[in-house]
């Protein structure tokens, strides 16, 4: 199963998520000359930050939407920087968050878990009801798995989430919704193939959140850029595990900070950086 793999991952390298959501903006100028297509210099800008944290990343994070704005080269990008991550072996999340019902979902399950777009993970919307998500679910035999938004880290978030319905918080009621298609399917690690994504700016809510999840491995998003720290993981993990922490720019930009293009290098070392400051914390 997919969670079983990815908990394994992170139990070798770390609980690094890095997350390719790759701008053109974020490549530097010196490296960008070097090519005569953006889109080539956006693909092997990938294959370094690939190359340079492998070994330290329980997984890598691709977000659609930064090569969809590309147009049909930006998508070829894409699919190039997925094929090259799973050359390495590596586990790759579609950061794709679509949110549709019957055929409509399933030919997005089909396009993200068969076709050009073939990951191992993808990121879902559920707030059109549990027929959003079942599509994606019938891959699950086939090592795949979803991660489903759950309680996110964007401030205004809070304008729909924590709302109540009842005696529960809208973002409880989704857990509520698809309890009973994550207790069917457990790995030998207690996780479902149906994980969510929490973000660990919501550290007043962790324990509780955490408690009540338990079977629900966690993407982490918020960490760094977003204000997230390693002090505010802790409490999403349950001995230390069951959960990635994403960090998009906080690694691809970390070259920034030193006044140089080492992109690579700096990359590296900030994903060191992030994985000991976790680890320390636990």
């Amino acid at each position: 199963m997919i969670m079983d793999r990815l908990y394994e991952a992170v139990e070798k390298k770390g609980h690094v998520c890095v997350g390719l959501d790759t701008s053109v903006d974020y490549i530097p100028e010196g490296f960008k000359k070097k090519f005569s297509s953006v889109y080539d210099a956006l693909f092997e800008f990938n294959k370094k930050i690939i190359d340079a944290t492998e070994d330290v990343a329980a997984c890598f994070k691709v977000q659609i939407a930064y090569y969809e704005a590309l147009g049909i080269e930006g998508l070829k990008v894409y699919k190039k920087t997925i094929e090259y991550a799973k050359e390495k072996e590596a586990i790759v999340i579609g950061d794709i968050k679509r949110s549709d019902i019957a055929d409509t979902a399933r030919m997005y399950a089909r396009a993200h878990f068969e076709g050009d777009f073939k990951v191992d993970l993808v990121t879902l919307n559920p707030y059109m009801g549990v027929d959003s998500i079942t599509p994606f679910l019938e891959y699950t035999d086939k090592d795949k798995g979803v991660f489903v938004l759950i309680k996110t880290s964007n401030p205004s978030s809070k304008d729909l989430q924590l709302l109540y319905a009842g005696e529960n918080r809208v973002y409880e009621r989704v857990y509520d919704m698809l309890r009973s298609l994550i207790e069917k399917s457990i790995g030998e690690y207690g996780y479902s193939p149906i994980g969510a994504v929490v973000g660990c700016t919501n550290s007043d809510e962790a324990g509780h959140i955490r408690k009540r999840l338990k079977n629900m491995f966690f993407l982490i998003p918020g960490y760094g850029a977003q204000g997230g720290g390693a002090k505010d993981i802790k409490n999403l993990l349950i001995d230390k595990n069951g959960g990635v922490v994403n960090s998009s720019r906080g690694i691809l930009l970390a070259y920034r900070k030193h006044g140089d293009e080492r992109f690579e290098l700096h990359a590296r070392e900030e994903a060191l950086k992030m994985r000991e400051e976790i680890l320390n914390e636990l």
